[in-house]
């Protein structure tokens, strides 16, 4: 487990208890970032409710599994995408077109491709879903 990236962690946690087919997945540290993807995770119904749990020391999020996902994880490196080239990396990362979602940091926030696309800007890579 790379403990230098926290949202790596959480995602292949999530994509673990996911497999052996637990409802739920506790994830420590919690952070804006995991928070904001997991938000697009939910709104693309790959996962129900999360919240967040203070324990005084970096927060645990609780997340409701909906067996949705089949795989999830980062971008590594984390691609810099202009707004034309996001079907590269669809290919790359996603099984099929329309399938699945790229998550991407722009200067908007955090948002899935789909909405980047539509608001014509680029961003960085963080990590895909489908």
């Amino acid at each position: 487990m790379s403990m230098n990236d926290p949202l790596a962690n959480a995602l292949s946690l999530i994509l673990n208890d996911e497999k052996i087919g637990k409802n739920g997945s506790s994830i420590k540290p919690s952070s804006k970032i995991i928070k904001n993807v997991l938000e697009i995770m939910k709104d693309n119904r790959y996962i129900g409710d999360f919240e967040e749990i203070e324990n005084g020391r970096g927060n645990i999020i609780k997340v409701n599994l909906l067996g949705n996902i089949n795989k999830c994880g980062v971008v590594k490196p984390r691609y810099s995408v202009k707004k034309d080239q996001y079907e590269k990396f669809e290919k790359r990362y996603l099984l099929a077109r329309g399938m699945g979602i790229l998550i991407v940091s722009t200067p908007l926030g955090i948002i899935s491709h789909d909405e980047a696309k539509k608001k014509n800007i680029g961003g960085r890579l963080l990590a895909y879903c489908y």
